[in-house]
């Protein structure tokens, strides 16, 4: 079994910044589990569009095991996603797509914005 989880930027932000008690038990649970996190570089770049602190982004230089590069067969599958789920936000679509390509499961505090993607192959952690 995989053992890595991408985070969605919200997550970022509420480890790194917000100090989310919920996502924090979480991410302990998962560093306990020996888990892996990555997230897109969509995730990264909503993340770094802050505000954001330099030691929160320190913070998530130091958790996250990668940074997954954007490709142009991600882009395509960001597209396809957008069309085929009533055009929704194309960040998400975008991470959803890295992840769905990884077969990880996002880490995610808006589930109904990444419901749509289930259908698609999307897990959720």
């Amino acid at each position: 079994m995989d053992t890595s989880i991408h985070f969605d930027t919200n997550y970022l932000i509420a480890y790194a910044g917000e100090a989310s008690d919920e996502v924090v038990e979480k991410v302990e649970l998962w560093i306990v589990e020996d888990r892996k996190f990555y997230c897109s570089a969509m995730a990264w770049a909503e993340f770094l569009c802050g505000p954001v602190l330099p030691e929160e982004i320190a913070a998530m230089v130091s958790l996250l095991h990668g940074v997954l590069p954007e490709t142009p067969e991600l882009a395509a599958e960001g597209a396809r996603l957008f069309r085929e789920t009533g055009r929704r936000s194309l960040p998400d679509c975008v991470i959803a797509a890295t992840a769905i390509a990884a077969k990880a499961p996002v880490a995610t505090l808006n589930l109904s914005d990444f419901n749509p993607f289930l259908p698609h192959g999307l897990m959720l952690a």
